[in-house]
């Protein structure tokens, strides 16, 4: 049932796509293209840092393989998009094994410093082999739009629908894990690594194998960004790529796959728009690109301070307070706690409730 409900969910949502996409301009096609890259990205960090408590700060690195790999294989072997994807995925699945393997015994800021170390230094294997990698003009793609739909279909459209299109199989697949058996695992290892290796679990699996999944969607997401720019070049894997993902991930709320939606939309919505507000206040070039990098960091402020859960851990909590029962008589259903209710955010760290004084005491 639950893959069916996720199954439903995700034909509602393109249906949704389909309708809005025909009234779209071409600007605005291209736009809804970058946002399903974004949340392909930050889906599966939020996973990561979420679900199995690993921090990453070189997922920009890991959409660098998955573009490089689109680019070469349409380059050199002509391989269609439906081959491209899963290659790619698996291609950039490989490295994160490696990664994860390198990071299974780190933790907390050793495990972040050493993927930010893979943020810098991954990109500029480009200019180490530009004959492979193309350099600092790095590499064109080119996508064609199926003869099908007619020589005058926008080509902006098409790649909207093809990048939804794999961005909703990608969360069905990622919302079908989270609540498998795999997902609580790593619910359980976040929670307390200790506990959960002495239940029986294989933490150091856990953890390469949620880096395995991590690093697929993010090649996934690059793929999906190489055929929506047509170019794939090391400016556009730079350190700020990875920090942009995590801050999505964070104000989206950690763990949620429709809290990587609300990420990609401040990602790509943002900048655009406060970039356009700068400019039309006659600011200059170079304040106007450093202004979404300030604006960033006050709605990062903001959020954590209204919603510690991210967006969507806050409109949890305001449907909650909305939509619960009042309270009746004591030891009605008004009065008894909902589930969830200890934590702000069901995916969120298992909190216990306080102790009253005399518990503390060991008295009844």
């Amino acid at each position: 049932m639950t893959l069916l409900r996720h199954l439903v969910a995700a034909v509602v949502a393109g249906a949704v796509i389909w309708a809005a996409s025909v009234q779209l301009n071409a600007f605005r096609d291209f736009q809804m293209a970058e946002i399903a890259v974004y949340v392909v990205a930050i889906a599966g960090l939020s996973m990561l840092i979420g679900l199995s408590g690993q921090i990453s700060l070189g997922h920009g690195a890991f959409m660098a393989v998955g573009a490089y790999t689109t680019a070469l294989l349409m380059l050199h072997l002509n391989w269609p998009l439906w081959a491209v994807f899963p290659a790619s995925a698996a291609v950039t699945a490989a490295a994160g094994a490696v990664v994860g393997l390198a990071a299974a015994r780190l933790s907390g800021p050793y495990l972040a410093g050493a993927t930010l170390m893979l943020a810098v230094a991954l990109p500029s294997l480009a200019f180490q082999f530009p004959g492979v990698f193309g350099g600092d003009q790095g590499l064109s793609v080119t996508v064609t739009t199926p003869a099908s739909l007619g020589a005058t279909f926008p080509p902006t459209r098409w790649l909207a629908w093809v990048c939804a299109l794999v961005t909703l199989i990608t969360l069905v697949i990622l919302a079908n894990l989270a609540r498998s058996k795999v997902g609580r695992d790593w619910r359980a290892i976040r929670d307390d690594p200790v506990a959960a290796a002495l239940s029986g679990l294989n933490v150091a699996r856990l953890r390469v194998l949620a880096f395995i999944v991590s690093a697929a969607t993010a090649g996934l997401a690059g793929a999906m960004l190489a055929i929506t720019t047509s170019l794939v070049s090391p400016g556009s894997f730079t350190l700020s790529l990875s920090i942009a993902l995590l801050a999505g991930a964070v104000l989206g709320g950690l763990g949620t796959l429709t809290g990587a939606l609300w990420g990609a939309l401040v990602i790509v919505l943002v900048p655009t728009y406060v970039t356009d507000v700068a400019t039309s206040h006659g600011f200059s070039g170079g304040v106007a690109a450093n202004i979404p990098i300030a604006v960033y960091g006050v709605l990062l402020i903001v959020v954590m301070l209204v919603f510690p859960y991210g967006i969507q851990g806050g409109l949890r909590r305001l449907a909650r307070l909305f939509l619960s029962t009042p309270p009746t008589r004591l030891g009605s259903p008004g009065q008894r706690q909902p589930t969830g209710e200890l934590t702000e955010d069901p995916n969120a760290p298992y909190r216990r409730p306080p102790v009253s004084e005399h518990q503390e005491e060991g008295t009844s």
